[in-house]
């Protein structure tokens, strides 16, 4: 339940107020240059307090190579990546030790295990990420490298405000120029203003992350269960706070006909391809060779300062304020979640794809 993937597995552990978060990666290829400081440099962009639009809590988030991993390269056994939690408030949360946040995993948490880790969350928090994106780093440089695949995902939309950037014309410096991560200068400073307006309100807000794979070679995925949409769906749906996936058209195809929404083949460069690319770059479960375009939800962080009414584990109403440290928008630290967990996916198809097709 804690572990990820098939021939590029990834196993985390930690939680938001333990010792440390952690990621044993095993599956990964021997022979790949990899510093610390790559990993570190994913790692930073997901690092909590890195601006005012995020939660102000200190994490260095400092990763310690523990094994699998000697002289700068990867060495085909698991490697153990790790980070020391140290800007730790656990008294912030002595509030909710009896109390259900509305919304919150505190009420699912309790019922399945019969107790749960209040102090941030325990395995239900966002610091468990940092494992994920540690491990998305290396996968990243693999398929940079040996396939020149680029991954990367954009913040689309912060509420109602949306940007209709073409994603075909996105580029990363684009994406990392500003707080938000989002592309797009003309709506990147209200985008800013209602999250600093939303955070002021001590209340959250959620949006949309648009999520790019360039270079994606044709064949990985499979038919039936192991579709290359279905495992891309299940690696967003895993991350916290996500609500929706779509690929290609998404929803929006569901009000085509066929003859609107199909894909035509043409010859582009001696090659065949798609004219248009509704499908968003996957054809029954496999890939196509063209951009794979997907889209993910992100809901509003239930933990606000705004009071809300819930109730306690003894079924008594009360009213609640939490003032603790947290996100008013996930969106812009969770881009390199998103990015590390479709590196990830490809990563994982590619060797499944060359372990069939020796």
């Amino acid at each position: 339940m804690n572990t990820f993937g098939h021939l590029f597995k990834i196993t985390t552990c930690g939680e938001s107020y333990g010792g440390a978060v952690a990621v044993i990666i095993d599956g990964c290829p021997p022979g790949l240059a990899i510093s610390r400081e790559e990993i570190q440099k994913q790692c930073d962009r997901r690092r909590p307090g890195q601006s005012a639009l995020t939660t102000p809590r200190q994490e260095r988030d400092q990763v310690h190579i523990l094994s699998g991993i000697f002289d700068g390269h990867t060495m085909g056994t698991p490697i153990l990546l790790l980070a020391h939690n140290e800007d730790m408030r656990p008294g912030d949360y002595e509030i909710l030790k009896n109390v259900y946040r509305p919304s919150h995993a505190d009420f699912s948490y309790q019922q399945k295990y019969g107790r749960r880790d209040f102090r941030g969350s325990g395995r239900a928090s966002a610091r468990e990420t940092w494992a994920r994106v540690a491990a998305g780093a290396i996968a990243q440089k693999y398929l940079q490298e040996h396939l020149h695949i680029e991954v990367m995902s954009y913040v689309e939309q912060v509420g109602t405000l949306c940007t209709t950037i073409d994603p075909k014309s996105v580029l990363a410096s684009s994406i990392e120029s500003n707080s938000v991560r989002c592309p797009d200068p003309l709506i990147v400073p209200a985008m800013q203003n209602l999250i600093e307006c939303v955070k002021q309100e001590g209340d959250s807000i959620g949006g949309i992350i648009q999520g790019v794979l360039r270079n994606v070679p044709v064949g990985l995925g499979a038919p039936v269960f192991d579709k290359l949409s279905a495992d891309l769906g299940k690696a967003m749906l895993g991350i916290n706070a996500v609500k929706g996936f779509e690929i290609g058209s998404g929803f929006e195809g569901a009000t085509l006909r066929g003859s609107e929404h199909n894909d035509s083949f043409i010859i582009r460069d001696g090659n065949i391809s798609c004219a248009t690319n509704h499908a968003g770059g996957i054809l029954g479960g496999i890939s196509t060779g063209e951009d794979i375009l997907f889209r993910v939800a992100f809901k509003p962080v239930s933990t606000i300062a705004k009071e809300q009414q819930t109730l306690t584990l003894e079924k008594e109403k009360v009213a609640l304020s939490v003032q603790g440290r947290h996100d008013p928008c996930v969106l812009p630290r969770a881009v390199p979640i998103v990015d590390a967990m479709a590196a990830l996916v490809l990563m994982d198809h590619y060797l499944l794809h060359k372990a069939q097709n020796l």
